[in-house]
């Protein structure tokens, strides 16, 4: 894969180099911090970029979320050695692909870099085609039926529509806020929806209960990278099913949907 690495601490960043030549990828831009970074990805066009998250200027929290805006098929392998709460769910939620904490192995990151790349070429297999073939589960029974994505993260609706229609649902619209989920529940009335919890006008909680109203057959699924106990309470009784945990994974998002619909 074609990597940009954005780390701040030069001894890291050598590091970072030798490890991803080793595993057989080619690093394209090396940056201390995020000044201009936008042109500069434009400029080398990364597959991945491998960010720190403390970082002169801007941190990688927002570099993260400016990158997803204007270029959702790269993937973000989030990395920091803060302690801060709720990063990781903050990173995940932003549209990060992978999650690394300071210190890690040479083998942690490289296996973190298999499982995104991995989910990234399903995605773009899947997104390629017109019209996918339903994959057929366990006793030769294919799963089918529609969905609809609401999410307000680019490369999460572009990942998550790949997993979803690898497991055999038509994904029949993907929107970004919970407004326009309910337009579309409404609209379609799908067999599932994915609910991001975490959205701009009107989030996944609050958009629950309306869903319920305009498609009370849809089976709804939040989408969040924090599990809190109270808000999967809270979830479930205002009708959700289940949940799914960022970043994606595809066996654990194929294996949900299986049994959500009785594979």
């Amino acid at each position: 894969m074609r990597i940009v690495i954005v780390e701040d601490n030069a001894s890291m960043r050598k590091v970072l180099v030798s490890v991803f030549a080793r595993a057989g990828h080619e690093v394209v831009g090396i940056f201390e911090d995020g000044d201009g970074l936008e042109e500069k990805i434009g400029q080398v066009a990364p597959e991945v970029v491998c960010l720190d998250y403390i970082l002169p200027g801007r941190d990688g929290l927002a570099l993260l979320k400016s990158i997803q805006s204007f270029a959702p098929q790269i993937d973000v392998l989030f990395m920091t050695g803060s302690e801060e709460a709720g990063l990781e769910e903050k990173a995940a939620d932003a549209g990060a692909s992978g999650f690394i904490r300071k210190p890690f192995s040479q083998n942690q990151i490289v296996e973190e870099l298999q499982v995104v790349e991995e989910t990234r070429r399903l995605a773009n297999q899947s997104n390629a085609a017109s019209e996918p073939v339903p994959k057929r589960a366990d006793a030769g029974t294919v799963l089918r039926g529609s969905a609809v994505i609401a999410d307000d993260n680019g490369s999460v609706r572009l990942v998550l529509k790949a997993l979803i229609q690898e497991s055999g649902l038509k994904v029949v619209q993907s929107v970004t806020n919970g407004a326009e989920a309910v337009q579309a529940a409404k609209n379609h009335q799908p067999s599932v929806i994915f609910l991001d919890i975490n959205m701009p006008v009107m989030g996944g909680m609050e958009a629950l209960p309306l869903i319920k109203v305009a498609s009370p057959q849809s089976a709804v699924v939040m989408v969040t990278g924090c599990v809190d106990k109270a808000q999967v309470t809270q979830a479930a009784g205002l009708g959700a099913v289940g949940y799914i945990i960022k970043p994606l994974r595809p066996a654990y998002v194929e294996n949900f949907i299986r049994k959500l619909l009785g594979g």
